[in-house]
């Protein structure tokens, strides 16, 4: 069994990578004929929360699919207000990347679109993890609709350690989340993809989730955006994202309705609006949001070149997104079918 070799330990724009176990698997049908090789990340309910002991090599060595070892119910209780706030406290942040430390200037100085601060949406929510010492809310995911109801999308440098969770319209300090906290069970990313060249543009995942204890899958509860194909380089959308408190005091959810353009010299998605700091890889960009639902067409998300958008101060108003076409639609069927 091959061992993943892409960048452990890395930092990005809008979140740090995070190194997880995974063993590989081979997609073999996709859509339109598309062959794809995808990783199955393994991120279940782990004994202690240091990780796996490395290979002699470096790397982490893989483990088995976590079953049902690690459910929702196991996440609602590791996952309580306390250890939320401890996974992204106020304050400096370990190996700090180039995006989470600049500093915030004065709206004047940025572009006319700023991302303004509201109660969230069900579809869209924040990952939590384990890794080590480091418990971190590390980036944002979005509830996609699926055969099985089960699938969420985030950005694929958004590696989850142990411990994993996802948490749908992530409320700060509350005893009890709206929508619950629901264990992810296995991520599908392609193995080529990363923060810089052609892997940049295959910077998004998929992930399923564990049903909550009556059974009911999380689609049930949140509703869930439509994955579309991107239509061209200029769009109308809403992005909704968390930026973490280390970027964003309030530590609540985020949304702005920008237009998109073609980023220069590659085949990505560029959108400009300030606010947008770490923690918001994953965001999804959805097109004609509906109000009342919370949800829309999720035709790109936050990720891509450098993680994500440029790096240097004011990064937060300026974010890529991987172009949505045939790839993105491949791993979905391959997710799908979990």
């Amino acid at each position: 069994m091959e061992r993943n070799t892409t960048g452990r330990g890395a930092t990005t724009r809008h979140a740090q990578k995070r190194p997880v176990r995974r063993r590989w698997i081979a997609a073999g049908t996709a859509v339109a004929g598309v062959a794809a090789c995808l990783t199955l990340a393994s991120v279940g309910h782990a004994a202690q929360d240091t990780p796996q002991a490395a290979a002699h090599d470096g790397r982490p060595s893989p483990s088995p699919r976590p079953g049902a070892t690690w459910t929702s119910r196991d996440a609602a209780a590791y996952w309580t207000r306390e250890r939320m706030a401890a996974a992204a406290p106020a304050g400096p942040e370990r190996g700090t990347s180039d995006r989470a430390a600049t500093t915030r200037s004065a709206p004047a100085a940025k572009s006319a679109a700023i991302a303004r601060h509201f109660d969230g949406v069900p579809s869209v929510g924040v990952l939590f993890s384990v890794d080590g010492d480091a418990r971190a809310h590390h980036c944002t995911a979005s509830v996609v609709h699926s055969p099985h109801r089960n699938l969420i999308l985030t950005a694929g440098h958004c590696n989850p350690g142990t411990r994993a969770a996802f948490v749908p319209q992530y409320r700060s300090g509350a005893d009890k989340q709206p929508y619950g906290v629901w264990a992810i069970e296995d991520t599908f990313a392609y193995p080529g993809r990363g923060t810089s060249g052609a892997g940049a543009d295959l910077d998004f995942a998929f992930a399923t989730v564990a049903p909550d204890e009556g059974g009911q899958p999380v689609e049930d509860t949140t509703g869930g955006n439509t994955l579309s194909p991107a239509p061209g380089y200029t769009n109308d959308v809403t992005v909704v994202g968390y930026p973490n408190v280390r970027n964003d005091p309030q530590d609540k959810a985020v949304r702005c309705a920008t237009r998109t353009s073609r980023l220069s010299g590659t085949h990505e998605l560029r959108m400009e609006c300030g606010g947008f700091y770490g923690g918001t890889s994953g965001s999804p960009w959805l097109a004609d949001f509906d109000e009342e639902s919370g949800t829309g067409r999720v035709i790109g998300l936050i990720g891509g070149l450098n993680g994500g958008g440029p790096k240097g101060p004011d990064s937060d108003r300026i974010s890529y997104s991987p172009y949505f076409g045939q790839k993105v639609l491949s791993l979905y069927a391959q997710a799908s079918q979990a």
